[in-house]
């Protein structure tokens, strides 16, 4: 049997390497450095990952995840991005239903210089997937007020600066607050600025199992709509 994986925070260095990478943007500098990259940034994030999804499993919370399939690369991907630089200077990754960053319904955590932060929820829903997801915010508008209610309630924010000036197609006569804030976001998902120390501590690992068990309504809520619309 394989020993449980532990993780203990990121290492003292990663911002200042991930700042130097921001300067720096260049392939041989990295791959100079690399291994500071891994041993400070890489890894650590592979065991948050790791040892989050034994803890959810343990728990029957149903999010995965693991080093290969859930961590973002360092590697940008230049081809869909405005910014050429060929390297992201922050590390993320996310727990979803199948331990894929192609699924949606997650744990997501971003760790960086600029801003870090752990967040939970639907994000780049599109076509009969959000069509679906606002349906269903419409038929359960209670229960949907009582699953931001509950997570606000812990301190998370839902994100709103993707939300449209106006209803989308569709839903042209929903009116009334909070109804059409809900109604117009784009992502609907919720967050909690952390602090670097809180990341390079094992408390990240704590702060992001308990968004997990406390997401899980809206996730429940997410997955009921997009399920229904999802080809098998």
């Amino acid at each position: 049997m394989a020993d449980a994986v532990s993780f203990s925070g990121f290492g003292k260095e990663s911002l200042p390497f991930l700042k130097a990478l921001g300067f720096y943007q260049d392939r041989d500098w990295f791959h100079e450095n690399r291994p500071i990259y891994l041993r400070e940034v890489r890894e650590p994030m592979g065991d948050l990952i790791e040892s989050l999804s034994a803890r959810f499993e343990k728990a029957k919370i149903p999010l995965r995840g693991d080093r290969k399939n859930s961590l973002y690369r360092v590697n940008r991907d230049v081809r869909f991005s405005k910014n050429k630089d060929p390297y992201v200077t922050h590390a993320s990754a996310m727990l979803t239903r199948s331990g894929t960053k192609k699924d949606n319904g997650f744990v997501y955590m971003h760790y960086s210089n600029e801003r870090s932060f752990i967040a939970c929820g639907f994000y780049g829903l599109e076509g009969d997937a959000m069509r679906a997801f606002r349906e269903l915010i419409l038929r359960e508008e209670k229960k949907f007020a009582a699953i931001v209610k509950g997570l606000e309630k812990h301190g998370y924010r839902l994100e709103d600066e993707s939300a449209l000036k106006r209803n989308p197609r569709g839903f042209e006569e929903v009116s009334g607050e909070p109804l059409s804030t809900w109604i117009r976001l784009k992502n609907h998902t919720f967050m909690e600025v952390l602090t670097p120390e809180i990341f390079q501590s094992g408390e990240v690992a704590e702060r992001m199992f308990a968004m997990g068990k406390r997401a899980m309504a809206l996730l429940d809520f997410g997955w009921r709509a997009i399920d229904s619309v999802r080809d098998d």
